[in-house]
């Protein structure tokens, strides 16, 4: 198959980090996501169990991607329904599944920031940063303690890898840590990253990326092999099931969008789910 989008090579890669049996752990507004879960579930992965922030409870068959049906999907697929703190405080530190989070800023050991931008957030007053960002949900009280940090970053840019946090939320290598690991991977739109000397490294490049590219859209140095693989690209199985099965709508390339294109191309998914109906 043609055309290939760095959204659809960022959800295979995702899918790839998933192993069968896992409990995998999902949550709000984040459809790229979704769909490498989905993806793995129908390839590689078909014991997964899902736990959805969405529906606040444990899922044996996952929901399909959707913007108008969402909740009740995820509610009629649920085998209990424990809600959001319980989740976090109770079944999240027992079961410590895999999950990915979106940075807002990532510092180059996989510490990060989901709370606010600015300087002025921390030296002057909480209540007037440059930048409100959409909060933490429980991501301060879960990387404390799993061995599952998975990141992603839809739009690699220098606004998200920073020398420094304005505000840390999620921690990564610290020596404040006292249970649990820092992050395992990192997938963008340019490329992928691990952690193996606990700070963010290379590990391939897209295809048609650049090292300089890379290094262009990135606020700090990091560590690279001597040879840099490319990324294997999905397979036309894994295309055709993410096409045409698991997101027709191409609800996952919302994160890779903003502003107008984002506003447009959500109203074009609603008008297609309803006509769907």
């Amino acid at each position: 198959m043609s055309g290939i989008t760095p959204d659809e090579i960022m959800v295979a890669c995702m899918a790839r980090q998933v192993k069968n049996g896992e409990m995998v752990a999902q949550g709000i507004a984040t459809p790229l996501v979704a769909a490498a879960y989905l993806l793995a579930r129908y390839t590689h992965a078909p014991d997964l169990y899902f736990c959805s922030a969405i529906g606040q409870g444990i899922c044996r068959h996952p929901a399909p991607l959707s913007i108008i049906n969402i909740e009740r999907l995820w509610l009629d697929q649920s085998l209990c329904n424990i809600g959001f703190v319980r989740a976090a405080a109770d079944i999240l530190p027992s079961m410590r599944p895999k999950e990915f989070f979106r940075p807002a800023q990532i510092d180059p050991f996989g510490n990060f920031n989901n709370i606010a931008f600015g300087k002025n957030y921390i030296d002057q007053s909480p209540r007037s940063p440059k930048l409100r960002l959409p909060g933490t949900g429980g991501i301060p009280d879960v990387t404390i303690y799993i061995d599952h940090i998975y990141l992603y970053v839809p739009r690699h840019s220098r606004l998200t890898f920073v020398e420094k946090l304005d505000v840390c939320s999620g921690m990564g290598y610290s020596p404040y840590r006292s249970h649990g690991d820092g992050p395992k991977y990192l997938v963008t739109d340019l490329c992928q990253f691990d952690f193996e000397n606990h700070r963010i490294r290379l590990l391939s490049m897209h295809p048609g990326v650049t090292i300089n590219q890379i290094q262009a859209h990135t606020g700090f140095d990091f560590e690279m092999p001597v040879k840099i693989p490319e990324t294997p690209l999905p397979s036309n199985n894994e295309l055709n099931l993410l096409r045409n099965f698991i997101d027709p709508f191409d609800i996952r390339k919302l994160e890779l969008l903003s502003g107008n294109k984002r506003r447009q191309h959500l109203h074009s998914i609603i008008e297609k789910e309803l006509q769907s109906i």
